[in-house]
Parts: structure tokens; C-alpha cells; sequence
């Protein structure tokens, strides 16, 4: 059996660029699992969908958490504009991360892990829309869509997306933007470019494929294995690559609505919410983060004030109405979109919304205290049994992990896991209809 020393300096070249091979016993005592990048078929059926809508600065407890449980529960006045859509969602008590740090911890809402911490987990502070997002691949042309109605800035941004890398996924902050990348083709001359860019990536590739085939005749049993688990994972990176240029050559989708312009914040919600309903419908996207950052003009909704202002209410009737008037309209806008995903009809019969998981919450519990205990979750459509007002046991103050619902969320997805992250299992008591 040939053994021979190799050294982790050795790479695999192609077209002028160089990959670096795993981590081999060739190499030394180390070793490392490869990673590759799941990218399984839907489930039978009209595909499901996941959408996670979120907001830096919480959501009242005392205006957001029912009173009573189970199904005859008091509504709160905070969810009363989704009234009508009752039995179609379910609210959630004592879910967190068991984390704290405020402002710098509320970024973790998707995740259930902090940026900085990101490196002590097997995948790191990957979300769970970017973990959905890898199971779908280049199935549909945006494996996902990041939004924010707005830049932020600092904390105040909403830092819902991140990959398995600890990189936060820049959102979308124009609907104009978000409109011409999802229905408006591109021009010929740009076409061409990428189109060359996928052609270039596609020889490396092969190069790389051809070279490691060489380089494992030199290697022992192990080595050989970790290295067909590397390739394993270069062969996935090309299906992708080549099921990402097929999509090149197709037209986009054409739909019955204008371009948005630029507008107030009671114009340009609107029209995130209208172009997510139209990218699920067409089938543009499966995955999609909507984030409200903590710098919306408060103005437009008739105040004055900050919106992270008014989170620091210290109990102040006068900032708290107002922050209601704040966390009302985006409570509003997202009963609005569950009202479209309700009219629009799947194939089979189904509506989209019956297809598509709705989560909106926050990372940050109290924005007025700073704590991220005690999260205010609600769960809408997908296909489970709503209704209730669901209260998990808080023991020592300790409560269930969060990440629990989002290993159901992403079983309902049809990934075959058994944890997500944090999670201990999946979620008790979340059951289908």
C-alpha cells in the first residue's frame, strides 16, 4: 500500500487557479470532515416554502403574549390585526437561545448562535433559512431571497441571514432592486459576461477533478476516502454550477405588476410583501428573510421619535402607545401577506400559504430591558395544526431551545436532520394537520 508524506502546502491547480485538498493523514495527526452542500429534491407535491420576517428591537411582551393557552386563548392586542387568520397560525411562550448580550445578541434570532461564537459549532451560526436554502441549491433560480425594508445601520440592522461560514448575507433594501432581479431579464452584454464566468468556474473544475484522480494513487485507504469526500463535494459544486448557467437561459417570470418606486415606509413594505408572494408563486425562490430594521422613519406611521427610541420606553405610556402604533403596522403588513398567500392556489388545490411557513419574531425579548430571553415567536401556514397559543415549561429559567421549532420547520422542509444547531430535538407538541 503506497503512503507517501504530502504536504498540507499541496494543491490542486486549474486554468491558473489553485483549490486546497482537505485535511489528510498523509498530512499529519489532524483531520476534518469534509462539508458538502446538500441538494435534495423537493418533497412530493407543490414544494414547501419557509419565510422568516424579523425585527432588531423585539416585540412588547405584554402587548404580544395571549393570555390563557391552548386553543381558547385570549388573542393580544398586539396580534389583533391578524385576527382573522387565527386558525392559521400558532404563538409560541418560553422559546429562546439561552444567550444574552442585547443589541449584539439579537442578530443570532435565525440561528440561535452569535457571529463571535460561530467557530465552537460544527456549522457554524448558519441560519435556518441559509440551511433551507442549501437543501433547495439551484432548483429555483434565487436559492434565496435576503430583504430588509431599509439599510440600518449598526446593531439596529437586521442581521437575519448568515451562512455556514459566520458571513451575514447582505440584504435587498430596495423593492425597485428586488423587481428588476426577479422579473426584468438582463441585458445581452451582461448576460454574456457571467455566462463566461460559469464557463471559467466550469474548467477549473474539471481541471481539479482530473488532478486529484492522479494525486489518489498516491494515497493510502483513508486519505482516499477523504479525498472521494472532497470530490464528492466538488461534483456537487458543479451540478449546482451547472443547474445555476441552465437558468441563464430562461426567461423570468412575467407578472401583472409595475415596477415600485421609491417611497414612504407605508409604500415600500407593501411592496417587499407583494414581490415575495409573486417570487413564492412563480417558484422564483423557496426561502426568503424580511427584516424591519430599528431606523424606519417613524414619521411615516405619524410619529415622532425614533423607532429605537420609543423600544426604550421604561414603561412610559406615551412611548409605549407609540411603539404599539410601530409594532402593529408590521404585525398589519404581515397579516396582509398571509391574506395573499391564502387567495393564491397551488396546483394541487392547496393554497400557498397551506405551503409556505410564515415565522415572524425577533431576537431581542424586551428591547426596553435589552433582554433576549422569552423570544416572541408566531408559526403561520406550512401545513401544521395552528390555533393555539403554545406555553413550553420554564425551569430554573431556563426555557426550550428555539432552535427546536426550527428543526421542525426544516423536517417540514424535507431535510432528514435530527437537531439544529442548538436544538435538543424538534419541537414538542407541533404537529401536522
Amino acid at each position: 500500500m503506497i503512503n507517501k508524506r504530502i504536504n498540507r502546502r499541496t494543491f490542486l491547480k486549474g486554468a491558473g487557479v489553485t483549490m486546497a485538498l482537505p485535511l489528510l493523514e498523509s498530512m499529519g495527526p489532524m483531520s476534518m470532515k469534509a462539508v458538502g452542500a446538500a441538494a435534495k429534491t423537493s418533497p412530493v407535491g407543490s414544494p414547501i416554502r419557509m419565510v422568516c420576517i424579523g425585527n432588531p428591537l423585539g416585540l412588547m411582551p405584554d402587548s404580544f403574549f395571549p393570555t390563557g393557552e391552548g386553543e381558547n386563548y385570549k388573542l393580544s392586542e398586539l396580534l389583533s390585526p391578524i385576527t382573522k387568520h387565527r386558525k392559521d397560525f400558532t404563538v409560541f411562550s418560553n422559546l429562546d437561545h439561552d444567550i444574552s448580550g442585547g443589541h449584539s445578541a439579537v442578530h443570532a434570532f435565525l440561528s440561535g448562535i452569535k457571529d463571535q461564537d460561530a467557530s465552537d459549532w460544527p456549522e457554524g451560526n448558519i441560519s435556518v433559512d441559509q440551511r433551507a436554502s442549501e437543501f433547495v441549491g439551484a432548483r429555483t433560480r434565487f436559492p434565496s431571497l435576503v430583504m430588509s425594508v431599509g439599510e440600518g445601520s449598526g446593531d439596529l440592522k437586521c442581521k437575519l441571514s448568515w451562512t455556514r461560514n459566520g458571513v451575514n448575507v447582505p440584504p435587498v433594501t430596495r423593492a425597485r432592486d428586488l423587481f428588476r432581479a426577479l422579473f426584468v431579464d438582463e441585458d445581452p452584454t451582461l448576460l454574456q459576461k457571467r455566462q463566461s464566468a460559469y464557463d471559467i468556474n466550469a474548467s477549473i473544475l474539471d481541471a481539479v477533478s482530473s488532478q486529484a484522480k492522479i494525486l489518489s494513487q498516491q494515497l493510502g485507504k483513508a486519505d482516499q476516502d477523504k479525498l472521494d469526500e472532497y470530490l464528492s463535494s466538488v461534483r456537487e459544486v458543479e451540478k449546482k454550477l451547472g443547474m445555476s448557467r441552465e437558468w441563464l437561459h430562461k426567461p423570468k417570470p412575467v407578472v401583472d405588476m409595475e415596477e415600485p418606486g421609491e417611497g414612504s415606509l407605508t409604500y415600500t413594505t407593501p411592496a417587499f410583501y407583494d414581490l415575495l408572494a409573486l417570487a413564492l408563486q412563480t417558484d422564483s425562490t423557496r426561502v426568503a428573510t424580511l427584516g424591519v430594521p430599528g431606523t424606519i422613519n417613524t414619521a411615516d406611521l405619524g410619529l415622532s421619535g425614533s423607532y429605537h427610541g420609543f423600544s426604550h420606553h421604561g414603561k412610559a405610556e406615551k412611548l409605549r402607545q407609540g411603539l404599539l402604533v410601530i409594532e402593529k403596522f408590521q404585525v398589519k403588513q404581515m397579516g396582509r401577506f398571509l391574506d395573499r398567500l391564502k387567495e393564491i392556489k397551488e396546483p394541487d388545490g392547496t393554497s400557498l400559504l397551506d405551503r409556505t411557513m410564515v415565522l415572524m419574531g425577533s431576537g431581542m425579548g424586551n428591547g426596553s430591558s435589552h433582554s433576549n430571553k422569552n423570544l416572541p415567536v408566531v408559526l403561520a401556514g406550512g401545513g401544521f395544526k395552528h390555533g393555539e397559543h403554545k406555553i413550553y415549561p420554564e425551569v430554573k429559567h431556563k426555557r426550550v431551545p428555539l432552535c427546536n421549532l426550527y428543526g421542525s420547520m426544516l423536517q417540514r422542509f424535507g431535510l432528514e436532520i435530527d437537531t439544529f444547531n442548538k436544538g435538543t430535538g424538534t419541537l414538542t407538541g407541533l404537529e401536522l394537520a
